[in-house]
């Protein structure tokens, strides 16, 4: 929007001229006074500055053109007109309110301008009107803070000082009791105040103050806080804000004044009674800024019933009418009710839940509308432990918040330590500077996990969130002292075996035992959750890798196993040495033993997979990382040797830490991401593989012979040439004709299949789709590889910095990148299904747990997605939403082209 675009456009509105439908335009704030104007409800007339006038605010270098200001003058006239005040006269002076008005709510996060209009000449009219010259002076003390602060930058303390050195001179404890005379002489200090701090005098022609308080209102759209709540909350910085000038109606005029905030039902629990608080002989920012203590509305009743009966008529009206909880605040002047603003009212997750199933109760929305109201990322509250509040005051460090759930424990640095202390009963958070998949069992040991790198898919996020554990990663601020056994955050010292609170839903970490609250599967959620699955057509499966992670899967509602990653099966520490055996041996007898021993380990998985799983899809990702991470660091072999050297009759000892040092060497990669793994292990070691899938169909015909329906399917990881799928292919089906019998065969009906995570592969899925039953997106990789980022360096480095400047919208290992990777997706699942349409074709990685990416899953025709266990109730609503969210669409196109049509 440039000026030249902006000349001759409507970009004021009466409030009678708006109504609900506008909020693009008028954005919430002024949408809903004027849809409350129209309803003929009690609101102070006043007029709305579009969000367009905002953009061509910043557009004409932060100053509103002249075209813009000519009409905030005629709305300002109209005013005046309808309520016989004028704008700086003294006599019937207008004073008027200058607030913002996003079009997506952002309480809090912008600035407000009460009583503009206020000057040295009609600060005395408004005394001689009301013959109340402790309240004109008390409205004059309010403009000149508001306005000093926001738009002249003054330090608010600096005017709290001096109100509080008032109150001690005139020895009274609350702002009203503060006489006229002592408001104005307070009204002298305060423009002194301004004058010294700024340079400028505060101003007295009041259409001055009129444009400065739109302007400051407007540049309010980018301040910090408003910033961090738009990345926080996915809003569009070309929104814009609209402001709202509104005429003033004054709770501080006495005892039969006042001004609140009321909810329709209890944004805490969701139950369906009045919340809110009010204070008497106050302004409305009095209650918003805590400076004294209101009342419960329920108290309004004894105080003013009249006015406490039309306010629960009022809002339960407003509730009917947006069906939906509704944050309403109100003014009382002289018992009479006005209401200065309505939104729908910001609820936690569990009065979210309760809400939008009881208003399905009451007949006010439909399933649908309510599946719509819920935030999935809601969810990941509902169903994890949380912190306190008393806790969440009192952390000591931030990270990121990278696996949901709070957790008390012990400190343990080694992965050995937090085995060894849970054995011993022991609750335990295992701190790292980061993890490793060796780490997997201190990991599974521990209560959560905090590392000092990597980001929200870092091994530790992903490892932890599959576990349901709490994890905060990323955490700088903390300094790792391995030689003095302890971790330093400020100047607080944190020995290992001291007690910390972890809350990974906020990453937070605080020092001490917290209690936690626990999560309950309520009635509302599972009613919810029953909607959710009438009406989406995706699946959702889980990623799982234990028999137990299984379990948990399914009474979350998994419809079957995306993901089963079997590495992470071999890190315990009976299995761990036989792997490691297996990848030392110098000789194919040697390995084949160790195999042999891992051959049942497995075989034991899948049964507990299968069986966990009965009759759902159990998808078996056969071994994916190098070799080398389930061997010893360098580093510690070299430690080991230098120990063992320093000691008598160790030389079989040393002779095994040379060989195992020559291996890790031998088996050490410039890149480990883009070598030797995946498939390409399995071509040059094709028997470990051969083990794998030789016990996934020894698991398979044992559940057969137990009655127990089994639906494996068999992915071929890092496939970026058709060749190497045929080579597994044809060894899958023979070994799996030489275990399974004819019948087992026919009963079993597995499926083979590739994980896509190679930017080739989803160029040539045409000639792929020819040997796969499936196409599983590994989007973690796959994102790695097409945007050419390592996750954990970028995420350490360089990544927030690229969101901090907008150079991306999104992390892409968190929001799918739809342009990018997404059109590799797509391409991938039309060009695969052109050749097998009955090929089935989701998302395994990190994104199918994304409520936003699991919509363009569903819109590009995917079939399923698979998350993290708990992560499956978010993603069961998160599908049905983006059903509905295609409906809707398509109405709209097509009551677009009707209307065109006519």
């Amino acid at each position: 929007m440039n000026m030249a675009t902006m000349v001759n456009r409507k970009c004021v509105f009466a409030f009678q001229e708006g109504h609900a439908k506008m909020v693009d335009l008028l954005g919430g704030k002024g949408a809903n006074l004027a849809e409350m104007t129209r309803a003929g409800l009690s609101v102070p007339p006043g007029f709305t500055v579009t969000t367009e006038a905002c953009l061509a605010y910043f557009k004409d270098g932060n100053q509103l053109n002249d075209d813009v200001m000519h009409q905030i003058l005629m709305g300002l006239a109209q005013l005046e007109r309808g309520k016989g005040q004028f704008f700086g006269e003294r006599d019937k002076p207008l004073l008027v309110s200058v607030r913002s008005g996003s079009v997506t709510s952002m309480p809090g996060m912008m600035d407000t301008i009460l009583n503009v209009g206020l000057n040295d000449e009609t600060v005395v009219g408004i005394s001689e009107l009301t013959g109340n010259p402790r309240f004109a002076f008390d409205c004059y003390r309010r403009l000149i803070q508001m306005f000093g602060h926001v738009v002249m930058g003054v330090d608010s303390q600096l005017f709290e000082h001096q109100l509080e050195r008032m109150k001690k001179r005139e020895g009274v404890l609350r702002d009203e009791q503060i006489s006229a005379d002592g408001l104005k002489q307070l009204v002298q200090e305060y423009k002194l105040l301004v004058q010294l701090k700024t340079g400028r005098i505060f101003p007295q022609d009041v259409v001055d103050q009129l444009r400065l308080a739109i302007e400051a209102v407007f540049s309010s759209w980018n301040n910090a806080r408003a910033q961090v709540y738009r990345r926080l909350h996915r809003i569009p910085d070309d929104q814009g804000t609209a402001v709202n000038v509104q005429s003033m109606v004054f709770g501080n005029m006495g005892d039969t004044c006042g001004t609140g905030v009321v909810f329709t039902r209890n944004p805490s629990t969701g139950e369906n009674a009045l919340f809110g608080e009010f204070l008497l002989n106050a302004q409305g920012e009095d209650v918003v800024a805590g400076i004294r203590t209101p009342m419960p509305i329920a108290a309004l009743e004894q105080v003013m019933p009249d006015v406490y009966h039309e306010l629960q008529r009022t809002v339960k009206q407003l509730e009917l009418h947006y069906q939906d909880i509704q944050d309403i605040e109100f003014t009382i002047e002289h018992n009479k009710l006005y209401l200065l603003q309505t939104r729908s009212g910001k609820r936690n997750a569990q009065a979210a839940l309760k809400i939008a199933v009881d208003l399905v109760r009451e007949g006010i929305i439909t399933k649908r509308q309510a599946i719509e109201r819920i935030d999935p990322m809601h969810l990941e509250q509902l169903l994890h432990r949380a912190i306190s509040e008393e806790a969440q005051q009192q952390s000591l460090a931030k990270g990121l918040p990278a696996s949901p759930g709070a957790a008390v424990g012990q400190v343990a640095f080694h992965a050995e330590t937090a085995v060894a202390w849970s054995k011993e009963g022991k609750r335990v958070i295992l701190v790292r500077p980061e993890t490793t998949p060796e780490d997997i069992e201190g990991v599974l040991a521990s209560e959560g996990v905090v590392t000092l790198r990597g980001g929200m898919t870092s091994h530790a996020a992903v490892v932890a969130r599959g576990m349901g554990k709490p994890c905060v990663c990323g955490c700088e601020t903390i300094q790792f002292l391995e030689a003095e056994h302890c971790i330093q955050i400020g100047n607080q010292v944190i020995q290992e075996g001291d007690w910390v609170t972890i809350d990974g839903h906020r990453g937070l970490i605080c020092l001490g035992e917290f209690e936690l609250k626990e999560p309950e599967m309520t009635q509302e959620l599972s009613e919810l959750l029953a909607w959710a699955d009438e009406v989406r057509t995706l699946r959702v499966l889980a990623n799982a890798d234990h028999p137990h992670d299984a379990q948990v899967a399914r009474q979350f509602g998994a419809e079957g196993i995306g993901l089963c990653r079997t590495e992470h099966m071999f890190f315990d520490k009976e299995r761990l040495p036989v792997v490691q055996r297996m990848i030392l041996a110098e000789h194919a007898d040697a390995r084949q033993d160790a195999l042999a021993q891992l051959l049942p380990m497995q075989q034991s998985d899948f049964e507990g997979m299968f069986e966990a799983m009965e009759g759902l899809p159990v998808t078996i990702r056969l071994l994916d990382p190098p070799l080398h991470e389930f061997l010893p660091k360098r580093k510690e072999l070299q430690d080991r040797l230098q120990e063992l050297r320093g000691q008598v009759g160790m030389a079989r000892e040393i002779a095994d830490v040379e060989a195992a040092m020559k291996k890790v060497e031998a088996l050490e990669e410039v890149n480990p991401m883009l070598g030797q793994r995946g498939c390409r292990l399995g071509i040059v070691y094709p028997e470990v593989y051969d083990m794998q899938i030789e016990a996934i169909f020894k698991a398979a015909a044992s559940c057969l012979e137990r009655g127990i329906i089994v639906r494996p399917e068999i992915m071929i990881p890092l496939v970026g040439h058709v060749t190497e799928l045929k080579f597994f292919r044809d060894r899958i089906e023979q070994i799996a004709s030489q275990i399974l019998s004819k019948m087992q065969l026919q009963l079993c009906a597995y499926k083979v299949g590739t994980m896509i995570e190679v930017p080739r592969a989803a160029l040539t899925a045409r000639q792929i789709a020819v040997h796969a039953d499936f196409f599983s997106f590994g989007t973690n990789d796959l994102t790695q590889m097409t945007l050419g980022y390592s996750r954990d360096d970028a995420e350490g480095k360089f990544l927030s910095q690229y969101l901090d400047h907008r150079i991306l919208p999104h992390n892409p290992f968190q929001v799918l990148d739809e342009d990018g990777v997404g059109q590799l997706i797509q391409l991938a699942n039309t060009a695969g299904k052109s050749v097998k349409p009955q090929l089935k074709a989701g998302v395994c990685g990190e994104h199918g747990g994304d409520p936003q990416s699991i919509q363009f899953c569903h819109a590009i025709g995917l079939e399923y997605v698979s998350c993290s266990p708990y992560r499956i109730p978010l993603a069961r609503i998160a599908a049905a939403q983006a059903v509905i969210a295609q409906e809707r669409s398509v109405e709209e196109v097509s009551t677009q082209v009707k209307g065109k049509a006519v």
